[in-house]
């Protein structure tokens, strides 16, 4: 992992980017802190042209982007076209609202819409990955629900994007998912995992938690990762200073 490749995901500060000003203010605070790419979600409305420009003048990188799902599966060539108005080429299917899951012909159907997507996004340039919550890891007809939506469908057409927090979350081993997604694993969301002085679980910055960040990182880039998206849903107090802790402790203790 080079410092180039951890890109701060907006959605940490989405409180923050409600109109065009917030967001052009937000992005020059995620700037200066050091990230030189960012992953867009959690965005008011703004015309790619005019983002894209923002985007440009920051010097940051639009690296990948969360899309809504009835855009994946009814207007691919509308996310297409708008990703390449930001010039990026990967993107995810942020979480599977509306799925119920209740038997293996359900989670076979889901599969079947992201390989649909994903085939119509590859023939475009573009790359969709797979967002994992905990919900993925419910068993269904003997295996987790993430491990049906991978083998049912093609490596082309959906890579992944393991969220570290929702594996641990989930039960899950988040190694042991980077090496699953071995040459499928074009893009990480970094998200530590803490037990709170009064034994709840919460999200918290890199380092924060206890997470196994060293291993994390070594099977993630053997899988092949190019980027390390920092996310943080949410935080004890301004969510750009905690975009700030995560990115220095990566910066000192990981790359």
């Amino acid at each position: 992992m080079t410092i180039s490749q951890v890109c701060a995901q907006l959605y940490t500060v989405r409180d923050f980017l409600k109109t065009p000003c917030d967001i052009a203010e937000s992005l020059a605070k995620v700037r200066a802190i050091g990230y030189e790419a960012v992953q867009l979600s959690g965005l008011g409305p703004i015309p790619e042209t005019e983002l894209a420009a923002m985007l440009e003048g920051e010097g940051l990188v639009c690296c990948a982007t969360h899309e809504p799902g009835e855009e994946l599966f009814n207007n691919p060539a509308g996310v297409a076209e708008r990703l390449r108005a930001l010039n990026c080429s990967l993107t995810a299917y942020p979480y599977p609202a509306g799925e119920k899951f209740r038997n293996l012909d359900e989670v076979k159907l889901l599969a079947k819409k992201l390989n649909a997507a994903g085939e119509a996004l590859y023939k475009e340039g573009i790359t969709l990955c797979y967002h994992n919550h905990h919900i993925e890891f419910r068993r269904v007809a003997g295996k987790t629900i993430l491990e049906w939506l991978y083998q049912e469908t093609n490596p082309q057409y959906l890579q992944g994007e393991p969220d570290t927090y929702w594996v641990q979350y989930g039960g899950g081993c988040v190694v042991s998912w980077c090496r699953y997604l071995a040459r499928r694993l074009p893009i990480i969301h970094y998200k530590d995992y803490r037990v709170t002085d009064d034994n709840t679980i919460t999200f918290a910055e890199i380092g924060n938690g206890n997470l196994d960040w060293p291993h994390i990182t070594a099977a993630a880039e053997a899988a092949g990762c190019t980027w390390f998206s920092v996310e943080q849903d949410t935080c004890p107090g301004d969510p750009f200073d905690s975009l700030k802790q995560s990115f220095d402790f990566i910066k000192t203790h990981l790359c």
